[in-house]
């Protein structure tokens, strides 16, 4: 093995070794004043991009989406009412006053929305946690809540025009600061406890190499993986590649999984062996590497004849994972 080859590997290790597993909690919320036939107060829970609660104040909605969450309910029944009165009581009265703030210093008339994302992020590493919060003003961004100095950031003019206001409201700035910084990452780590088989779920993908023509991009597909949580890129020589590289969307199949492409343009001189299609789940170790073999590839004559596409075993696929 050449130098270069040697500092790749040990780069690769590296990072590997190096990653954290992360997780996050985010409340998206909504309110409005002013609509007609939309909710003045919602909010949909999530506990790493998987939706776990929605509620909806105006119509009476309290909803577990989750199985794990009405364990720790069960487990845990003051959570359920303390999750009620948040959502219909506490967060509400809070976002009725911010909108009538808003009204008497710059909106008088009109309708008014309202939408904040207050959450935190958890490396299981570490144990550290981090909380953040977000504000919008109709469909702009408005706030952020600096945690350090016990201030609101501004974000637009419009938000300079109350600073003043908001900043003077230490008791509601300390609310916000302990909500984020204490009750979600406990909140958060108690979900990683109930709904970890849910929330740590993953299924690897099989990957296919497709071509329409013989003069077409190459597509690396990967289907069927779970969660949506995942990179797909093409490298050379090891090194990932950016030109002549399209990335496709991920997109849902029917059971509940997952589906992506990501093609490449490459000419039929060169050596293809220096290609390889690699598939990752975010913060995993273990990557998925497809070699890029003409031999295996699937052209449109070929899927007229089986409608299957072969697995990733049947492919020069391997998993590499860092020790």
């Amino acid at each position: 093995m050449n130098n270069q080859m040697c500092l790749f590997f040990l780069l690769f290790l590296f990072c590997h070794i190096s990653s954290a597993v992360k997780h996050s909690m985010k409340y998206y919320t909504t309110a409005s004043s002013g609509l007609q036939n939309v909710s003045e107060f919602m909010y949909v829970l999530k506990v790493d991009d998987v939706e776990v609660i929605h509620c909806d104040s105006t119509n009476n909605i309290y909803e577990i989406k989750q199985d794990w969450v009405v364990k720790l309910y069960n487990k845990n029944p003051e959570l359920l009412g303390e999750g009620r009165h948040d959502c219909f009581v506490r967060i509400p009265l809070l976002f009725k006053s911010a909108i009538y703030s808003l009204r008497q210093t710059i909106q008088s008339e009109g309708a008014i929305i309202l939408q904040c994302i207050p959450g935190c992020e958890l490396d299981e590493t570490t144990g550290q946690s981090s909380g953040f919060l977000h504000c919008g003003y109709n469909g702009e961004d408005f706030f952020r809540l600096d945690l350090k100095t016990h201030t609101w950031i501004t974000l637009s003019p419009q938000a300079s025009i109350i600073k003043q206001i908001v900043d003077s409201d230490k008791d509601r700035i300390l609310y916000f600061k302990n909500l984020i910084s204490h009750r979600f990452p406990n909140l958060l780590k108690m979900g990683l406890e109930y709904g970890r088989s849910s929330l740590m779920r993953t299924d690897p993908p099989s990957v296919s190499l497709l071509q329409k023509t013989p003069s077409s991009a190459v597509s690396c597909h990967a289907t069927g993986f779970y969660p949506d949580r995942a990179l797909m890129f093409w490298t050379k020589d090891g090194e990932e590649i950016h030109e002549g590289v399209e990335h496709g969307e991920i997109l849902p199949n029917h059971d509940g999984t997952f589906q992506m492409s990501v093609d490449l343009n490459v000419s039929s001189a060169e050596d293809w062996r220096r290609y390889h299609c690699v598939f990752q789940f975010e913060g995993a170790e273990d990557r998925i590497i497809t070699e890029l073999d003409g031999t295996l590839i699937r052209t449109n004559r070929e899927a007229e004849d089986s409608t299957e596409l072969p697995e990733a075993t049947n492919l020069k696929t391997e998993t590499n994972t860092a020790h």
